[in-house]
């Protein structure tokens, strides 16, 4: 039996902002997700669906109407929702993950994007994927 790659590949990230505003959430999660398409040479056909968290600290907006604001975006399935609130977790944090057809990249060769804050979250990750 021969083994055939999945084409479809989860693609994570995650930014922070730096105070609860619908302007400045809404530039970083477009940042974050156009940061994102670049890196994984990504079309917005080769989108399936996108999700994305935010801190409980986060309440001014929901992020999903930036990146639906750009007019080749406008018709994405994306959901948002709030992170679990842990302790000492990565405060005024936006996470979000792509879930895309992309056939011509490897699993080991995605590029998660983590930015700001955010890197530590991925710290093994870091100086490899990382915008």
């Amino acid at each position: 039996m021969e083994y055939q790659m999945n084409p479809m590949r989860g693609i994570r990230g995650a930014i922070t902002v730096e105070r609860d505003d619908a302007d400045e959430i809404a530039v970083a999660t477009l940042h974050l997700f156009e940061t994102m398409m670049e890196k994984n040479r990504l079309k917005t056909d080769d989108i399936t669906a996108i999700f994305i968290t935010v801190t409980h600290d986060l309440k001014s907006t929901f992020p999903a109407r930036a990146i639906r604001q750009v007019e080749k975006y406008r018709f994405l399935p994306i959901m948002c929702a709030q992170e679990i609130p842990v302790e000492n977790a990565v405060k005024r944090c936006i996470r979000l993950m792509m879930i895309a057809f992309c056939p011509q990249i490897r699993h080991e060769a995605i590029h998660h994007v983590y930015l700001r804050d955010a890197q530590i979250l991925r710290e093994d990750l870091r100086g490899e994927n990382n915008g």
